[in-house]
């Protein structure tokens, strides 16, 4: 810059001729120190013109010398003409540089990748409090040589091969352009064998099209090791039609080209110079032709506008423009008819152009036309107005009329985009937001607008509007949707469609599935088909698996193809018989699944008849199978990894004492070496070999049974930390774009911090900041951002409690335990890039300060566990696990009861469960008759709960993110009957009913303009005097319902149940559908039993808090127990009637069919001696009983319900169900 001449530097404006822009030198001193603007606004910029198109490496700032002025931030932008600026941004797309905090520092900033251009141009964003703008600057780069081609959309380059083809392993291909349309192709070559390569841009974006006989379209990363054959023309810039010249397959390119080269051979520069290897279609020529065009951007979609004047004596209008926004919603263009109660509006509306003609405040008319126009790309809309009518048109498509009554005369001014200031007291109004994007080419009355007599004044009036540059930018690219989320965009942020990829959040990033069967089972869930996530948020999808909930272990359980027995014969080791084992889900998952799991087995039935595991001459395995990583393993179940033996072995009962496995005894009679595979790293099987079956009598059969898995050692894998200056250190946190971070503490310490990671300048950290607050802090560049969540109650009680911290590049939120969210969105302008390169420090810091001291378990970051358990076994003040009885994974508290320590014991907390009793298993139950319901009402909420508390307090209003989990038992006669039935603000509702035959119906209304869901996951008849139990589960579009028959329905639409106001237990009257409200009328009779919503349980709030304005009981309840009600040999849940066919058939052999009438004999044997001990024991028990009830008949007598009380339930039921409380005797 210190060489260029005065006339190399321009300006929007100075304050004096001793504050020039040629003074703007960086360390001179000449005139007034620098350049200074005549005033302070953002829409100063001072620009150099580097006299050549040059490489840009770096820049440096000053402010002016000696004063008291400077730029702290600005923008820098570039240009080839002096017009068409575009904005430089970083790699994380930051669009502004710091700047001085003094006059006379240098600040120096290496662009991130070099620029090649011409003109360069400095504009201020964020100056000197105190003073004023001032500036000095310094370019750093390098000569820059160029060769260009021009292509106008009709013409093309070929380049030819030395030889007729050429066979090449690796190909290069480079080149820069700029296009002056949205489609056409760049570059494309083709085989002899139909392989091909197309480099073009649809639709504003690069796609590369390859096929090298892979079958490969659309391709993101070439196959450099794949051998291609090209023809001897590459075409640049179209793909000519063989024998027609000029002719051409797809739309050409219409731009220009800078140094395009093809494995290293700089085809333009052969171009230029005629050389006979090129070939050219059309006119190509060697300077690119600018386009003249000036572009506008409208910053604000609130108050950015431009209004022109109109000559007052013209009777017609024609305006014609091109635009590109974003943003699917804006006010294009406005005008007012000579009549003061008529006008036009030009509105874009959901993508598409809406043209009114309001006549009046009732009367309008409209035109609709284009689909997509929020697309980021140019359109050009043209308008004409005159006489009795008014045609718009778009893209160049035939033009929509309307029909006019009066003849229409244009007012005195067009209105572009919102409405200015200065005309809001004169009828311009706002009815929708303004526009947001860019404009260019605008022509009124075949009049083309000067944009720079605009910007200098000298024509209209504008509002925060940004002259010769379109600022639209790609906020998608690159998508920072996980999870094969679908990234949408407006002009100032984008957005993430999460349906049906089993992921929610502002970016896709948190799994809406447990981790685990153990996690489900603390739910409160029964046994049934589940989908879990075991990695969370990390890259790995959900999958489902069957978990089986018992009272002592939950056990998962995975599926393959081939579970049934497998008759082996005529194998070899030469010609084995092979089975491979697809299971239900990848591999990838089961290994994070069985990692994850404290224990796992698969068990492996193996028969044999003259049948050998192993050669008894040399050992050489005849049988083996593979475990998940595909390796040979040759020990069988029962028997330990790396030898060769089996059970039988290790139990030392095998049938000959010589060998170590039964069937390798070789004999003719059918022996057993079943036995369970239980070695984590090696299940499940993926593959079993037999091949010692093909001598004569020589036979197999084998059964390789599911995988099950039961625990999780990551729940409750704990530490605990005694010293304050101790902590645990793990690799550096990932988490440069998104990172979630979940824990479980207990202490009773003040405060600590749980984790820490730095950076050189950013960090990470989330820290118990004083006895009941927590705080996540972070800084990714923008200065630090602090989430606090405070709670009522003191957190350092001892007891367990649950913090997860999120930050994205959309947002960053705060969760402690069920207290609101704490939520704060990131700027849609700075840093996006979290940089951190220190170990992660748990439960203290780097500088050994603030220690936490208490138990730590259960650390989830990104859905990764780490295992604080093993690294605390070799850190001092710190050990493995946590004292207590609430710290383990042997639950004491069950259904979603919480497990609270005392010093002598603990109490199970049942807030949030359906069930009550010291463990939380204690059923719920009440019997409604004909007229009754409990409605729980949900208070109406702050706002800002309503838009940010994702898992809100019981007592206010819950949004329910698309995701609902009901679950409830019921017993009854009658149809149809009112189960639940929940409704919204927003005339939504959801009901679940049984119809007249007695089928349970679930119905979903989440659009009142639309027809409601309907499901009937069951056909027969639910109201038998039996106790049924119905589970539900809704994640966005996905419904499953009665989880232990995988029911899974499709909703039309993944909407949510907004703010919802009220949930009914029977009867309702209003705000449903006419069929549903034939079951609402009449209600329910029959008994209703552990009704859970969510975290909510409504039936046991109606018992427990029958004067609390939230719950609203009419008629009569009774509390009761559904189980006694029904006999309990026949209640059953819908799982009962679903088709369970078996998926083959098991095979029989004679040993089996003796077996079978050995066990029926010994089985009649032994029922027939317990009835005879069943009738004694009954007999001496009634004795013994006789006298001690009348004692207790006298403490009883107090206490007794009221008769009529007691039997009403059972008076309104029928006699089926009257009979199960018959008590029977032996």
């Amino acid at each position: 810059v210190s060489a260029l001449p005065p006339t190399s530097f321009q300006s929007s404006s100075s304050s004096s001729k001793s504050q020039l822009p040629y003074f703007a030198k960086l360390n001179r001193r000449d005139g007034g120190g620098g350049w200074a603007p005549e005033q302070t606004d953002r829409l100063q910029w001072l620009q150099v013109d580097l006299r050549e198109r040059v490489e840009v490496t770096a820049v440096a700032t000053q402010g002016r010398f000696g004063s008291p002025d400077w730029v702290t931030s600005y923008m820098l932008l570039y240009s080839d003409t002096g017009r068409a600026w575009k904005q430089f941004r970083q790699e994380n797309n930051i669009g502004t540089f710091p700047g001085n905090t003094n006059s006379d520092g240098t600040v120096h900033h290496k662009l991130s990748h070099s620029i090649r251009t011409r003109f360069l141009r400095f504009l201020p964003v964020d100056w000197s409090p105190g003073g004023w703008m001032g500036l000095r600057v310094e370019v750093y780069g390098c000569a820059y040589k160029s060769d260009v081609a021009d292509f106008n959309g009709r013409s093309s380059l070929l380049y030819r091969f030395n030889q007729k083809s050429t066979s090449t392993v690796k190909d290069v291909i480079s080149l820069r352009f700029k296009s002056q349309r949205a489609d056409g192709v760049l570059v494309h070559g083709e085989g002899q064998r139909g392989d091909y390569i197309t480099l073009e841009l649809h639709k504003g974006r690069l796609a590369l099209h390859i096929n090298l006989g892979l079958q490969c379209t659309l391709c993101k990363l070439v196959a450099t090791n794949a051998l291609k054959k090209l023809d001897f023309i590459i075409a640049t810039g179209g793909i000519p039609l063989p024998g027609k010249p000029g002719t051409f397959l797809r739309k050409n390119f219409h731009g220009c080209m800078e140094n395009l080269y093809y494995n290293g051979v700089n085809i333009i520069d052969l171009a230029k110079r005629r050389k006979p290897q090129i070939y050219s279609v059309g006119n190509v020529t060697f300077t690119c032709s600018e386009p003249q065009l000036v572009s506008v951007t409208f910053l604000s979609s609130s108050s950015s506008s431009l209004s022109l004047p109109l000559d007052a004596a013209t009777e017609t209008l024609s305006v014609t423009f091109q635009f590109r926004t974003w943003n699917r919603e804006g006010m294009l263009l406005s005008t007012w008819l000579r009549r003061e109660s008529e006008r036009l509006l030009l509105l874009l509306v959901h993508g598409q152009l809406r043209l009114t003609h309001h006549r009046s405040a009732l009367q309008s008319s409209d035109i609709v036309i284009g689909q997509a126009l929020s697309d980021g790309q140019w359109h050009m809309v043209s308008i004409s107005v005159g006489g009795f009518q008014v045609s718009l048109s778009v893209d160049n498509e035939p033009p929509s009329t309307m029909q006019l009554k009066d003849i229409a005369q244009p007012g005195r001014s067009v209105l572009i985009g919102g409405c200015p200031s200065v005309l809001t007291n004169q009828g311009c109004r706002k009815p929708t937001l303004a526009y947001q994007g860019c404009m260019r080419a605008v022509i009124i009355n075949n009049q083309p607008i000067n944009f720079y007599l605009v910007q200098q004044g000298l024509l209209g009036n504008y509002s925060k509007l940004q002259f010769d540059i379109c600022g639209i930018r790609d906020r998608c690219l690159p998508n920072y949707c996980e999870h094969d989320g679908e990234c949408s965009q407006s002009w100032n942020a984008f957005f993430c469609d999460c349906s049906g990829t089993g992921y929610t959040g502002a970016t896709c990033h948190n799994s809406i599935f447990e981790p685990s069967c153990e996690a489900h089972r603390l739910t409160g869930s029964a046994s049934g088909f589940f989908s879990i996530d075991p990695d969370g948020s990390g890259p790995l999808k959900s999958t489902v698996v069957y978990c089986n909930i018992t009272d002592d272990r939950v056990w998962t359980v995975v599926n393959h193809n081939s579970t049934e027995m497998v008759r082996v014969q005529g194998s070899s080791l030469q010609k084995p018989h092979v089975m491979k084992f697809n299971y239900s889900t990848s591999l990838e998952q089961l290994r994070t699944l069985v990692g994850r799991s404290e224990q796992c087995q698969q068990e492996v039935v193996y028969l044999c008849r003259k049948s050998r595991l192993f050669n008894t001459w040399d050992g050489t395995p005849l049988s083996w199978w593979l475990d998940r990583a595909g390796e040979r393993r040759t020990y069988w179940g029962g028997f330990l990894p790396g030898v060769q033996q089996c059970a039988c072995s290790l139990d030392e009962n095998c049938i000959d004492m010589n060998h170590f496995c039964n069937c390798d005894a070789d004999r003719s009679s059918w022996e057993n070496d079943t036995g369970v595979l239980s070695y984590k790293e090696h299940l499940p099987v993926t593959e079993i070999l037999v091949g010692d079956t093909n001598r004569s009598g020589s036979e197999a059969i084998y059964r390789v049974g599911s995988l099950h898995c039961y625990g999780d050692r990551f729940l409750w894998n704990a530490a605990s930390f005694y010293q304050g200056s101790s902590y645990l250190h793990f690799p550096t946190l990932q988490a440069v774009l998104s990172v979630d971070i979940s824990l479980y503490f207990k202490t009773t310490a003040p405060s600590g911090v749980f984790l820490e990671n730095l950076g050189t300048k950013d960090f990470i950290r989330v820290e118990l900041s004083a006895p009941s607050v927590v705080t996540f802090t972070f800084d990714a560049g923008n200065g630090p951002v602090v989430l606090t969540v405070k709670s009522h109650v003191p957190l350092n009680d001892k007891q367990w409690h649950y913090v997860r911290a999120e930050r994205n590049v959309k947002e960053a939120s705060l969760q402690v335990d069920q207290l609101p969210l704490r939520f704060l969105e990131a700027p849609s302008e700075g840093h996006t890039h979290l940089q951190l390169n220190s170990q992660l420090f748990i439960g203290g810091t780097a500088s050994r300060q603030r220690g936490f001291l208490g138990c730590i378990r259960s650390l989830s970051i990104n859905g990764m566990t780490l295992d604080l358990e093993e690294r605390a076994k070799m850190t001092p003040g710190v050990s493995s696990g946590c004292p207590g009885h609430c710290s383990s994974q042997n639950s004491l508290c069950h259904n979603r009861g919480k497990c609270i320590e005392k010093s002598s014991g603990y109490v199970c907390d049942c807030t949030h469960s359906a069930y009550g009793g010291p463990s939380c298993k204690k059923e719920v139950s009440v019997s409604f008759e004909s007229g009754s319901s409990v409605t729980y009402t949900f208070q109406e909420p702050f706002s800002v709960m309503r838009n940010h508390s994702r898992q809100s307090s019981a007592i206010f209003t819950q949004s329910s993110n698309s995701r609902e989990s009901i679950a409830f038992s019921f017993l009854t006669t009658q149809t149809p009957a009112m189960l639940l039935t929940i409704n919204t603000y927003h005339q939504q509702y959801m009901a679940i009913i049984l119809a007249h035959n007695g089928s349970l119906q679930i119905w979903y209304r989440l659009n009142r303009d639309k027809e409601p869901d309907i499901f009937t996951p069951t056909s027969f008849n639910l109201a038998n005097g039996e106790l049924h139990r119905v589970q539900i589960h809704r994640e966005g579009r996905d419904m499953y319902i009665d989880k232990d028959t995988n029911l899974k329905y499709s909703l039309s639409t993944d909407k949510e149940l907004i703010t919802i106001r009220s949930l009914t237990l029977g009867k309702v009257t209003a705000g449903v559908d006419e069929e549903v409200l034939q079951a609402g009328s009449r209600g329910f009779i029959g008994c209703l039993s552990s009704v859970q919503f969510n975290h909510l349980a409504p039936l046991k709030a109606a018992i427990l808090n029958r004067g609390s304005s939230l719950v609203n009981v009419l008629g009569n309840l009774v509390e009761s127990n559904c189980g006694e009600l029904a006999d309990k040999s026949s209640s059953r849940s819908l799982s009962d009637h679903a088709d369970t066919g078996s998926r083959g058939k098991k095979l029989t052999n004679a040993a089996q069919s003796d077996s079978a009438v050995i066990g029926g004999l010994i089985a009649a044997v032994v029922l027939i001696t317990l009835c005879a001990v069943a009738v004694m024991t009954r007999f001496l028990y009634r004795h013994r009983h006789e006298r001690t009830r009348q004692m207790a008949s006298v403490k009883e007598k107090d206490h007794q319900p009221r008769p009529e009380l007691r039997y009403r339930a059972e008076l309104d039921l029928h006699s089926a169900m009257r009979d199960s409380r018959k008590e029977y005797f032996i």
